[in-house]
């Protein structure tokens, strides 16, 4: 089911249409999401870097037991199997998943959880491209069963646009410039393999690749767009792999 992932689809640069992005909008319901309990942050959120300036995790993001009410309300939402043979010069990806626009729980992970307030800090804030002003409303739920995976591939960076948060303001252009997966699930729950694995020289290999483990309530961030590395999320091999995908904005 796999393609070579040595294709010309995972060889392009970044800017290659092998993307994982989508500003496609979505008039599904917005779900009611379970609130925030107990009350985030639970610990200092201390940003780890694991690739210099492109990879950085925060570790214990949400606590395990609200990542388990979160599974439990993500497992009845309408998932849609992702189709095994992608359009051309796509990755192959197999998984199930449930995407919604939804700035109002976009702007709730960035405001209620101490995310904003840990990314603001003056000594990182080099980093994200530009002035940070929250995440895209384009909630992805990621769930990846045993023989899942998502092959070798970049992640493109995008325009949106985040509404208003008070009468009278006008809506803020901004542009992606780092994904964001917060992992549900990891070995504790069951879930075998399923880690994102990162290759610095833009290509597969085994001696480079940076490997990154799944941790219950962690949030990994990486640079996309033309600085992205190639990347994939390896098959996993046994349990459930759950994941809430967004990205980092900031004005243009």
């Amino acid at each position: 089911m796999a393609k070579d992932k040595r294709s010309k689809a995972h060889a392009q640069p970044p800017s290659s249409t092998a993307t994982t992005t989508t500003t496609t909008s979505t008039r599904t319901a917005k779900p009611n999401w379970p609130p925030f309990k107990p009350p985030l942050p639970v610990v200092d959120l201390t940003l780890e870097s694991l690739v210099e300036g492109k990879v950085v995790v925060l570790r214990s993001f949400f606590p395990r037991s609200l990542c388990r009410d979160y599974v439990s309300f993500l497992r009845e939402l309408p998932l849609v199997t992702t189709p095994g043979k992608p359009k051309r010069g796509e990755a192959v990806r197999v998984n199930d998943r449930f995407q919604v626009d939804d700035a109002q729980f976009a702007d709730r992970l960035w405001t209620e959880t101490g995310l904003k307030d840990a990314l603001a800090s003056p000594d990182i804030s080099h980093l994200w491209g530009g002035e940070v002003v929250g995440l895209n409303p384009n909630i992805r739920i990621y769930r990846y069963s045993a023989g899942q995976f998502f092959d070798a591939h970049y992640d493109d960076s995008n325009n949106v646009t985040l509404p208003s948060k008070e009468p009278g303001q006008q809506a803020v252009p901004a542009k992606t410039t780092w994904t964001l997966l917060l992992y549900l699930t990891s070995s504790a729950e069951g879930c075998i393999g399923g880690e994102t694995v990162f290759y610095p020289h833009d290509r597969r290999s085994a001696k480079d690749e940076i490997a990154v483990s799944l941790e219950t309530g962690m949030l990994l961030l990486h640079k996309h767009g033309n600085d992205c590395m190639l990347h994939e999320g390896r098959e996993v091999t046994a349990g459930e792999k759950w994941v809430i995908r967004t990205d980092l904005c900031v004005k243009r």
